[in-house]
């Protein structure tokens, strides 16, 4: 008697299984794997070749490698959708993490102003419908309607203005009288020293202007009323210095004769000044008179070696100080030329007479 169908089938199923376990174990350790042979194409519905998946060429496909390959086929799908999904969660997790402020580099096509920077100028004369034409918002005539136009801010109608209403005070009443002074440390003064540029050209070994603006210490257009000896640097002074300037403070003056030196302060008006930065402006004595002031009136000749650039000229005679200025320089405190204790100082060290 026949088995029933159902049974037979199942029996068919289990033999099909346990043969194509056995084919793929074979064919594994023949061909090192079934995946790495290529599958072979599915037909067309006219093609009357049975499907073979995974299959080598020289075994004719049957039930159990068709198994086979449906199973080895499967796992190569389950590997693909695992390798999506970690590369997918890793793109999530980046998206995740915050990238910062957008980098933006600075070239001549992106170079502008911020907006509102700049606005549009209204063009005139363009026409009645843009407020602006035919008279150009002028009006009709008159003196703010020509070129050039306007008075001035300050203008009253004709009376005084309220600026010249008021009295001068403080500095629109003394700058006339403001002194333009080029403040000098005795600090520098000592290092012009020591690198050798600031010499003396007088034979009596003086310090003046003059040698200051030859050691380049300040150009000659520079001076305008004189120069002004300030204290800066004194604990750097060691030599002994005669220095003749038109302003001196007391701490500059204690520092240089701490040292043995001698400061004077001389009185300069413009044209003192001049004659003073730039005695070969004015014209040569004559030969009687030079070889007069050189032999002396004895006749000696002892003064010869003291002849200096402004012996040799006829410079004009020096102004006395103001009266504003001529308590300065008649205090001792101050070092003023004009006090007869300095002048008689000036004798006990061989300086000249100032004229």
């Amino acid at each position: 008697m026949a088995l029933p169908t159902a049974v037979a089938l199942r029996c068919v199923t289990r033999a099909a299984v346990r043969s194509a376990r056995r084919l793929a174990t074979q064919w594994s350790s023949a061909n090192n794997s079934i995946c790495s042979r290529p599958l072979r194409s599915i037909g067309s519905l006219s093609d009357e070749r049975p499907i073979g998946i995974g299959i080598h060429p020289s075994v004719s496909p049957s039930v159990p490698s068709l198994i086979s390959g449906l199973s080895q086929l499967s796992l190569r799908q389950h590997h693909r959708q695992q390798q999506r999904a970690t590369l997918s969660s890793r793109a999530a997790e980046a998206n995740r993490k915050p990238l910062g402020e957008p980098v933006t580099y600075l070239a001549l096509n992106n170079l502008s102003d911020n907006p509102g920077a700049v606005k549009k100028k209204r063009r005139v004369g363009r026409g009645i419908g843009s407020s602006k034409g035919k008279t150009c918002g002028r009006g009709h005539k008159g003196q703010k309607a020509r070129a050039g136009r306007g008075v001035h801010p300050t203008f009253e109608g004709g009376q005084t203005k309220f600026y010249k209403r008021l009295p001068k005070i403080g500095k629109m009443k003394n700058a006339p009288f403001k002194l333009e002074l080029i403040p000098i440390n005795v600090g520098t003064i000592q290092n012009y020293v020591t690198m050798g540029r600031l010499r003396p050209e007088r034979s009596d070994g003086v310090i003046t202007m003059r040698d200051m603006v030859r050691a380049g210490m300040f150009p000659n257009s520079s001076v305008k009323n004189g120069v002004k000896l300030l204290g800066g640097g004194k604990e750097t002074l060691k030599d002994k210095l005669h220095i003749e300037v038109p302003w001196a403070s007391a701490s500059a003056v204690e520092a240089i004769e701490s040292r043995g030196g001698f400061v004077t302060t001389v009185h300069y008006n413009r044209l003192a000044m001049r004659a003073h930065l730039k005695p070969h402006k004015f014209p040569l004595k004559p030969e009687t008179m030079l070889a007069q002031e050189i032999t002396g009136e004895d006749g000696d000749g002892a003064a010869g070696a003291e002849a200096d650039v402004e012996d040799m000229h006829l410079l004009p005679r020096r102004a006395r100080p103001p009266p504003k200025h001529m308590p300065y320089y008649t205090d001792y405190d101050k070092r003023g030329y004009l006090n007869p204790m300095v002048q008689l100082e000036r004798k006990k060290r061989g300086l000249k007479d100032i004229h």
